[in-house]
């Protein structure tokens, strides 16, 4: 009867198919498991090592000290107005040639050793106590430091005096050195200072105190002038 096709044929449909017979392991027509790949890579190219030159390998170091830079540049905004920016702190040093005998300053930031200023320590250089501080002092300069020459005025300001003073002291030797060799004269023998007067005296904490309070003071001075 129709009524018993009709209910023989949805049962039909309704069947679930068997799964396909597993495929046996030597069958070469078989789907293979995946395999990981492994495969050498040999560089085309091999880099060597190569260490870069700083020049200062041909120079001996007359003085290092530890200090704070400044350089009098355009505010970033209004290129008209004029204000102190800082530069970097690190090791402020006097380097000499030791073939030509002239004399350079040398300062590279901490941790970066980038360089913030390098220039010839030219015998026209005045060098002046900046804003009555005994602690900081002020010039002009043709500075190298960005690989292109600028007439800039730069500061220096370190921790005490005591600092400060040995620092202007072989500002002013170096000055008589390399005026000697501009004169073709022979420059008198530049040593290194020795170790009691080269080594900057230690921060006690109360001037540390002192010196971040100057710091903050001078930038609240700085603020009232803007």
């Amino acid at each position: 009867p129709p009524c018993k096709l009709s209910r023989q044929r949805a049962m039909a449909d309704t069947t679930e198919p068997e799964p396909p017979a597993a495929v046996a392991d030597d069958d070469d027509n078989g789907v293979a498991p995946e395999e990981e790949a492994q495969v050498d890579f040999v560089p085309l190219v091999k880099l060597e090592e190569v260490k870069t030159k700083t020049l200062e390998e041909d120079e001996t170091v007359l003085f290092k000290m530890r200090a704070k830079l400044f350089r009098w540049e355009s505010d970033s905004w209004e290129k008209e107005v004029k204000m102190w920016k800082e530069r970097g702190t690190g090791d402020i040093r006097f380097l000499q040639h030791k073939d030509t005998k002239k004399v350079r300053l040398l300062m590279r930031r901490e941790k970066t050793m980038k360089i913030c200023a390098n220039f010839y320590v030219a015998p026209a250089i005045a060098i002046k106590e900046n804003a009555g501080s005994d602690r900081s002092w002020v010039w002009q300069c043709h500075d190298f430091s960005e690989e292109k020459t600028d007439l800039v005025t730069l500061a220096v300001r370190f921790a005490n005096s005591e600092n400060a003073q040995k620092f202007k002291e072989q500002f002013l030797d170096a000055q008589k050195v390399n005026k000697a060799i501009e004169e073709g004269n022979t420059p008198e023998a530049v040593s290194a200072p020795k170790e009691d007067a080269a080594k900057p005296k230690e921060d006690t904490e109360e001037e540390s105190k002192q010196e971040e309070k100057k710091d903050e003071d001078e930038k609240k001075e700085e603020q009232k002038k803007e």
